[in-house]
C-alpha cells in the first residue's frame, strides 16, 4: 500500500526528513544541559529556544507565502545550508552571543520531528502535491514516523558525550554533537539537489456549482485560516510549556544526566513512531479527526499524571505513553491542513500553521523555562493541560468540515499520464 501511495519525489522527501530528524533527536536532549554546563540559567534557555521559535516562525510565514508562487526546491536546500552553518558554528565555539545565534537561526533544541524549521510550510505543500487526496493521511503519518524513528537514534547518540567527559571536560564533550547536524544536512544537500520538482497534474473537475466560484472558495478558505490561526495558539502553548525543555526538567527534577534520559527520550520516540504509523492506518477506518481526538484526548489524561510521578522511572514511563498517544497524530492532523485549501494556497496554509503554534510555543517555552528554574516543576504542565482542553474542544468543531469534503475530493490525474513522467 505504501509503495502505491508515493512517487520517487515524495519518496526522496520522506528520506531527508528521516536524516533531518537524527541531528533533532540529539539536541532535543543534550542541548539544554549543555547550556546548564555553560552555567546559563533556566530563564536564559527558554530564553534562546523561544527566540529561535519566533524567527523561525515569522520567516515560515513569508516562505510558504512565496513558495506558493515560485516552488519549494529553493528554500529547502537553502535552509540545509543554513544549518550546516549554524552547525559548525556552534562546534567550533561556546561564545554565548555566537551560540544562541547559530542556535536561532537553526532551530535547534526543538526536536522537530526532522521538520525543516520555517521551511516546513514548503516541504508539507511540496509533499502534498505529489499525493493523491486520500493518501495524504497515511503517508503524512509515515513522515512522522520516519521523522520520530531518526530522533529515536539521534537520542540514542546523545549519550556520546558521557563517554568522552573524562577525556574532554564535561562542557566541552557535548560539542562533537554538532557533527551529528552538520552531516546530516549535508546529505539533505545531495539528496535534494537531485529531486525534480515538477508540479502535479491537477484533479480532474467536478461539476460546477455556485459553491465553486473562485471568490467563495477563497472567502470559506480565509475563514478556516483565520479559525485555525486561533486553534493553534492553544495547543502551541500547551506545547511550548511541556515539550522543548523536557530533558531539563528531568535533570533538575531528578538530578540525573544524558545517559539516563537519553534511552528514555529514544524509546518514547520510537513508540510514537509506533503510534503514527498505527494511526496512519486507523484514519482509513475511523477518520482523520476521530483519530486526533481520541490519541491527544488520552494523551491529556497522562499530561495530568505526569508531574505527580516520584520517581524518574514512572515519569519515564508516562511521558513515553504519552508522547506516543499525543505526537502519534501530528500526521493526521497535517494532511487535514493540507487537505483545507486549493493547491496554489497550500504553502500559506502550511506557514499559518506553524506560525499560528509556533509563537504561543516560544512563549510557553519562556516561560517553562523560568518555572522550571525557580522549582516549580508542577506547575508548566497544569497550565499545558488548560490550554489543550481547550485545544481538544474547538478541533472537532473547526476539522469535520474538512474531512467531509476531502472524501467528496477528485482523484488526481496520474503524473505519467499528466506529462509522460515520473517523480
Amino acid at each position: 500500500m505504501f509503495s502505491a501511495s508515493v512517487t520517487r519525489t515524495a519518496r526522496r522527501l520522506l528520506t531527508a526528513r528521516f536524516w533531518r530528524s537524527i541531528a533533532q533527536g540529539t539536541l532535543v536532549v543534550d542541548l539544554a544541559l549543555y547550556l546548564n554546563a555553560l552555567h546559563w540559567s533556566g530563564t536564559a534557555i527558554g530564553a534562546v529556544f523561544g527566540v529561535g521559535g519566533i524567527a523561525g516562525a515569522s520567516f515560515g510565514i513569508l516562505i510558504g507565502l512565496v513558495s506558493d508562487r515560485f516552488g519549494r526546491k529553493p528554500f529547502l536546500l537553502g535552509y540545509e545550508g543554513v544549518c550546516c552553518a549554524c552547525g559548525l558554528v556552534a562546534f567550533l565555539t561556546s561564545h554565548a552571543a555566537l551560540l544562541a545565534t547559530a542556535i536561532v537561526l537553526g532551530g535547534f533544541g526543538r526536536g522537530a520531528n526532522g521538520a525543516a524549521g520555517p521551511v516546513s510550510p514548503a516541504e508539507d505543500a511540496w509533499l502534498a502535491e505529489t499525493l493523491d487526496p486520500l493518501a495524504r493521511g497515511f503517508v503524512f503519518s509515515v513522515k512522522s514516523a520516519l521523522g520520530f524513528s531518526g530522533m529515536a537514534l539521534g537520542a540514542l547518540a546523545a549519550m556520546l558525550p558521557a563517554l568522552w567527559a573524562a577525556r574532554l571536560g564535561p562542557v566541552e564533550s557535548y560539542r562533537p554533537i554538532f557533527l551529528v547536524v552538520i552531516l546530516g544536512n549535508a546529505a539533505n544537500i545531495y539528496i535534494l539537489a537531485r529531486t525534480p520538482e515538477r508540479r502535479q497534474a491537477q484533479p480532474r473537475p467536478s461539476k460546477p456549482g455556485p459553491t465553486q466560484s473562485g471568490q467563495t472558495t477563497r472567502s470559506h478558505e480565509n475563514q478556516f485560516l483565520a479559525r485555525l490561526v486561533a486553534l493553534n495558539a492553544f495547543n502551541g502553548l500547551a506545547v511550548g510549556l511541556t515539550t522543548p525543555l523536557i530533558s531539563y526538567w528531568f535533570a533538575q527534577r531528578f538530578h540525573i544526566g544524558p545517559v539516563l534520559i537519553a534511552p528514555v527520550m529514544a524509546g518514547s520516540y520510537l513508540g510514537v513512531a509506533a503510534a503514527a504509523l498505527f494511526s496512519g492506518g486507523l484514519t482509513r477506518r475511523a477518520g482523520l479527526v476521530k483519530v486526533v481526538l481520541w490519541g491527544r484526548s488520552c494523551g491529556l489524561a497522562l499530561l495530568l499524571l505526569f508531574p505527580l510521578m516520584p520517581a524518574y522511572a514512572l515519569a519515564a514511563l508516562v511521558y513515553g505513553l504519552r508522547s506516543a498517544l499525543n505526537l502519534g497524530t501530528i500526521g493526521a492532523r497535517q494532511a487535514l491542513v493540507v487537505s483545507a485549501v486549493h493547491d496554489k494556497r497550500r504553502g500559506l496554509a502550511s506557514s499559518l500553521n506553524t506560525f499560528s503554534g509556533r509563537i504561543p510555543q516560544s512563549l510557553g517555552s519562556a516561560l517553562a523555562g523560568g518555572l522550571i528554574g525557580a522549582g516549580y516543576f508542577a506547575s508548566p504542565f497544569y497550565l499545558a493541560a488548560i490550554f489543550q482542553g481547550a485545544y481538544l474542544c474547538l478541533f472537532g468543531w473547526l476539522f469535520r468540515p474538512v474531512e467531509h469534503r476531502l472524501k467528496d475530493a477528485p482523484r488526481l490525474v496520474p503524473e505519467s499520464n499528466a506529462n509522460g513522467l515520473n517523480t
